[in-house]
C-alpha cells in the first residue's frame, strides 16, 4: 500500500538540502574547539550555520544559541523565571510558566504584561497564528518560521525558539535566539561552548543540516510555495464540510497557518481516526498532544472552551510543500468513506 503523509507539524521530511550539507559536514574531522585547521574548518561552519539561519528568522545582531531541541531552548531560556502564557502553549514552554493569560474562543490570547509573558507563533494543533505585542518576553516561533513570513528583529519578541525537523532540516536540534546581551544562565556547564550559554561540543552535522533547511525554506516562503499548499487546505475542508455538517472546523475564522486543518467531528474519537486513516494509508494526528505515543486530552482546545468529549473528537490534517491535490482529495475521500462506517455502526 502506498502511504500519503499528512502530518507535518508533527515532523517533516529531511529536505535534499539539508541531506546534502549533513553529509558533507560528515568529512569534516575537527572538533569546533581546537585551535588546529581542522577544528577551525569545524567552527567555520557553524559560524556560517549560525549566520544563515539567523538571515533566515530576521535576527541579524541577535544570538543564535544551538541547542539540541526547542524544548532545551525553552528550558534554557525559562527556568528560574517568572513568566507568564495561556493554555494553548506547548507543554515545552507551559510547564515552565503561570498558566493564567486568557483566550477568546477564536484562539487569540490578551497579553497583559508583554514582558512578562511567552506567547507562541502559531498552534501546532489548530494552526491559529497570534498577533505579537511588542516586547513580548518569549515567542515560540517553532511551528511559524518556515511557513509564514516572521522577522524576529520586527517580531517586538525578546527571544524566539526554533527547531530544525519542523521546516525540514534533521531531528535534534534546534535554537534559542535572544537580543545580543540578553543575560542566559547556562543550564549545562563545561566547556563553554556557545558563547558559555549551553556547554558541549556541537551538534556540527545537525547544525549543517539545520541551516541548509532554513534557507531552503525562506526561499519556498518566498516563491509562494504555501499559497499553493492553502488552497490544498481550503479543497480538503471545503470536501468534508460538503458532506457532513456537524463537523466543526477549529480556527476556520481565525488567521492560520496555511497547511493546518483541525476539525471536530463528535462522537468519533480522533484517536481512532488515527488508527483507521493509519490503516487506509494516511499519517495524521489525534488533536490532543501525544507523549511517548500517549493520547492525552488537549490543553489547547481546551483552553478554548472546548469541553473534554469534543476534544477527544479533534483530528489534525497538517500538510507540506510536497503535498498533491490528488493526495488531498484521496484523503477526503478515504475519510468520508471512514465516516459512514463510523455512521453505520450507530455513531
Amino acid at each position: 500500500m502506498s502511504r500519503t503523509y499528512l502530518d507535518w507539524n508533527a515532523t517533516t521530511p529531511l529536505r535534499c538540502e539539508a541531506r546534502d550539507a549533513m553529509v558533507a559536514a560528515m568529512e569534516l574531522v575537527g572538533n569546533p574547539s581546537s585551535v588546529h585547521a581542522e577544528g577551525r574548518a569545524a567552527k567555520g561552519l557553524i559560524e556560517r550555520a549560525r549566520k544563515d539561519i539567523a538571515a533566515a528568522l530576521g535576527a541579524e545582531g541577535a544570538d543564535v544559541i544551538f541547542t539540541s531541541s526547542a524544548t532545551e531552548a525553552a528550558a534554557l531560556l525559562l527556568a528560574g523565571r517568572d513568566v507568564h502564557c495561556a493554555g494553548i502553549e506547548h507543554d515545552a514552554v507551559r510547564s515552565w510558566c503561570v498558566e493564567d493569560l486568557k483566550i477568546s474562543a477564536d484562539g487569540a490570547v490578551v497579553v497583559d504584561d508583554p514582558k512578562a509573558s511567552t506567547l507562541q507563533l502559531a498552534n501546532s494543533e489548530t494552526g491559529i497564528i497570534q498577533d505579537l505585542p511588542d516586547g513580548v518576553f518569549l515567542t515560540d516561533a517553532t511551528q511559524g518560521f518556515g511557513k509564514i513570513p516572521f522577522a524576529f528583529n520586527w517580531s517586538g519578541a525578546a527571544a524566539a525558539i526554533v527547531s530544525a525537523h519542523k521546516l525540514g532540516g534533521p531531528k535534534g536540534i534546534g535554537a534559542l535566539v535572544v537580543k545580543r546581551g540578553t543575560e542566559i544562565e547556562a543550564r549545562i556547564k563545561g566547556g563553554g561552548q556557545e558563547m558559555g550559554r549551553r556547554s558541549g561540543t556541537e551538534n556540527v552535522i545537525g547544525i549543517a543540516g539545520f541551516a541548509a533547511a532554513a534557507v531552503a525554506a525562506q526561499r519556498d516562503l518566498e516563491a509562494g510555495v504555501w499559497t499553493r499548499v492553502s488552497k490544498l487546505r481550503k479543497i480538503l475542508e471545503n470536501t468534508i464540510a460538503e458532506s457532513v455538517n456537524n463537523t466543526i472546523f477549529v480556527g476556520i475564522d481565525a488567521n492560520r497557518l496555511p497547511n493546518t486543518s483541525c476539525f471536530i467531528t463528535p462522537g468519533w474519537k480522533g484517536e481512532t481516526q488515527v488508527m483507521v486513516m493509519d490503516l487506509a494509508g494516511f499519517a495524521v494526528s489525534a488533536g490532543s498532544a501525544c507523549s511517548s505515543g500517549k493520547v492525552k486530552s488537549s490543553a489547547a482546545l481546551a483552553a478554548m472552551g472546548f469541553d473534554r468529549d469534543q476534544a477527544g473528537c479533534a483530528l489534525r490534517v497538517s500538510l507540506g510543500p510536497s503535498t498533491s491535490e490528488d493526495e488531498v482529495r484521496a484523503f477526503a475521500d478515504a475519510w468520508l468513506r471512514e465516516y459512514e462506517k463510523f455512521r453505520a455502526r450507530g455513531g
